[in-house]
């Protein structure tokens, strides 16, 4: 798209007054980069970095029945998940294809969904050609999404003096990761859960869109917190092992083959009733042709998205998403490739530019997580 044609972020001024580099991703002016993408990366690592999501959709479902309803959409056992709890979950086509990943939170009257920012304008339509009366959709466009990730996070967010939005809900430093709850800021509500797509602890913060400059003035004004760009956010999600939306999983891939049966609920397993739900539990029980993995690249070149993999000389899956892992120091990718070479330890080759690179398939994530879950200390 032409810059003129880009729409703009509720941060848009105050990334350009940062010194932003812009460039245009989901129809959005975003950040790419501040500082650069390697220090970027490496201080969300090592202390707190703030990320405008606010291209992601908002979506909040609510009316008697919703969990059922959101069960016919996507595999998660959305009526047994509790007020202030936060499920990672998948949007699927009748045939078992993934149309997007996302989150969802109980809220405990309504149902709050995060969306890819690629993807929301379908998500939307394929929810609302399904909508059943009595409940409602809505978009909730007047809300910028902010992140703030990495070990410093819960101390910065420790600072804000956030009161509980409501008498029944956890406070502040009662949540852990995948949890949610309604906070109290200089008498702004905002919607804050323990969650990222980073590896790191974190924080993800629905705030009105009025609202969302001086928030992120304020977090910006500790000395652990700098802005990070689109582009570390990538590295940082690839080194955790987490599939981006329109590169390693799209409507041609299952959860299956995507390496997401655990967004697939234990009681959805035996019962079924989701979309794509007889190839999706016969692939889980008998295995798919073909499995997302990770890999690790020889030598320092990295290999990229359509890059072809191959056993000897035949090819046998492609690269989805590649680059270099800035806290490992060495290139690594991960891949779309046929299950019987799919195992850990299997040598593979990658053809980047007309060479092959010796490859290796290794577990994911390439770098451990630090989510702060139930029973461990904040």
């Amino acid at each position: 798209m032409a810059e003129a044609d880009l729409k703009s972020l509720p941060l848009d001024a105050l990334h350009r007054r940062l010194g932003a580099r812009m460039v245009g991703f989901a129809g959005y002016a975003m950040p790419i980069q501040f500082e650069g993408i390697i220090a970027e990366h490496v201080w969300t690592r090592e202390s707190a970095g703030l990320f405008d999501v606010s291209h992601m959709g908002q979506l909040l479902v609510e009316g008697d029945g919703a969990g059922a309803w959101l069960e016919t959409l996507a595999p998660g056992d959305f009526l047994a998940l509790q007020p202030h709890r936060t499920r990672y979950s998948l949007l699927l086509t009748d045939d078992g294809g993934i149309i997007d990943d996302l989150m969802v939170t109980n809220t405990g009257k309504s149902y709050y969904l995060v969306v890819n920012g690629a993807t929301k304008a379908g998500d939307i339509a394929h929810m609302q050609a399904r909508l059943p009366a009595g409940i409602t959709l809505t978009h909730m466009e007047d809300h910028a999404l902010l992140a703030l990730q990495g070990p410093q996070a819960v101390t910065v967010m420790g600072r804000l003096a956030l009161a509980p939005a409501e008498a029944d809900q956890p406070g502040f430093a009662d949540l852990k990761f995948m949890a949610g709850a309604r906070f109290l800021w200089n008498s702004i509500t905002l919607g804050i859960t323990r969650s990222g797509y980073t590896g790191e602890d974190g924080y993800e913060i629905s705030v009105p869109a009025a609202s969302a400059e001086a928030l992120a003035e304020a977090l910006l004004a500790h000395a652990e917190v700098k802005s990070i760009g689109l582009g570390a956010r990538d590295s940082l999600r690839l080194e955790a092992g987490l599939p981006l939306y329109g590169h390693d999983i799209d409507t041609s891939v299952t959860p299956i083959e995507a390496d997401l049966a655990y967004a697939i609920s234990k009681r959805r397993k035996t019962e079924g009733g989701f979309p794509g739900a007889s190839l999706i539990l016969d692939q889980l029980l008998n295995g798919a042709p073909r499995k997302r993995v990770g890999l690790s690249v020889e030598g320092r070149l990295p290999a990229r998205e359509g890059a072809t993999v191959w056993a000897g000389e035949r090819q046998v899956g492609v690269v989805t998403s590649g680059g270099f892992a800035p806290s490992l120091n060495v290139p690594i990718a991960m891949a779309m490739v046929e299950t019987a070479h799919a195992g850990d330890g299997t040598a593979l080759e990658i053809d980047v530019r007309g060479k092959r690179i010796g490859a290796r398939v290794v577990p994911m994530p390439f770098k451990q997580k630090n989510y702060v879950r139930e029973g461990t200390k904040a």
